[in-house]
């Protein structure tokens, strides 16, 4: 797609953006890190990433295992 632009249309779009960026909320990293770290500790018994997947819930376990006689 951008290919098929000219640079005018290429740095309109770039300027686009910046609008739509600029009008975008800040807020202090140390109010945003706080909120994170009470987002995930409130919520890290239900990540399976973290508590991993049971058995028996798990699709990609293997079903069986190779037998060679």
């Amino acid at each position: 797609m951008a290919q098929d632009l000219t640079e005018k249309e290429l740095l309109k779009m770039q300027i686009d953006q910046l609008k739509k960026e600029v009008k975008n909320e800040r807020v202090m990293i140390s109010k945003t890190g706080k909120e994170l770290r009470d987002y995930v500790e409130a919520n890290a018994g239900d990540d399976p990433l973290l508590k991993g997947v049971p058995d028996d819930k798990n699709p990609f376990k293997e079903k069986g295992g190779c037998i060679i006689n």
